[in-house]
Formats: C-alpha cells, sequence, structure tokens
C-alpha cells in the first residue's frame, strides 16, 4: 500500500516538473517570436493606452493562473507602470498577453470574483 502512494507522489512531482518546464519553454517561444515581429510592438502599447487611469488585470504569459492587478498610471516603451495600495510596479510588455478593465456590477462596486 505505501509503494501506492509513493508511485502516486512521484508521478505528480514529475507532472509538476514538466509543467513548469512547458510554461518555461512558452515564455521563451513566445519573447523569440515578439523580437521577430519587432514592427508590432507598439500595437500592444497603443491598445495599452486606452487603460491609462483605470483599475485593470493584466494576465501575462507567466501567470495564466493568476494575475497582477492595479491601476495603469503610464505606459512607456516596452512597459506598464501600475499601483496598487500605494505600491508602484511595473510590467513588461513582451510577456503581457491580456489587459481588461476590472468588471463591475450595475451599482458600479467592484465585483468580487473575477475569472
Amino acid at each position: 500500500m505505501d509503494s501506492v502512494y509513493f508511485l502516486l507522489a512521484l508521478a505528480i512531482i514529475l507532472a509538476l516538473f514538466w509543467m513548469v518546464k512547458q510554461r518555461r519553454i512558452a515564455a521563451i517561444r513566445h519573447v523569440l517570436n515578439r523580437k521577430r515581429n519587432s514592427g508590432k510592438d507598439k500595437v500592444m502599447e497603443e491598445l495599452a493606452r486606452q487603460f491609462i487611469g483605470k483599475e485593470c488585470i493584466i494576465y501575462t504569459v507567466t501567470s495564466t493562473d493568476s494575475s497582477i492587478q492595479g491601476t495603469v498610471k503610464d505606459v512607456t516603451d516596452g512597459g506598464i507602470v501600475l499601483e496598487k495600495d500605494g505600491n508602484v510596479e511595473a510590467v513588461n510588455l513582451e510577456y503581457v498577453t491580456r489587459i481588461r478593465e476590472y468588471p463591475r456590477n450595475a451599482k458600479g462596486k467592484r465585483k468580487t470574483i473575477v475569472f
């Protein structure tokens, strides 16, 4: 019975290492593709400028299961400056896959659960 648990734990650990490796490979491929298409970098920058002053959720290549939240303060060459609770954070635009404004309900309050 102990060997079954050992094999199960080993399989889970191997699966986790494989997922981390795949995520790292995806990030490297993403950066290489962005460098190859360097002329199209301005498109994401222009799209990000629409969100200046708004509270947003930013999804990146390396954080597929989590996100970065905050108010967009500035969009510069290749980066976004966010502010949340008085802390300033910078995000590289090469890794950004999706930006969306924080959803609000009919009364204008922030929704508590965001998918």
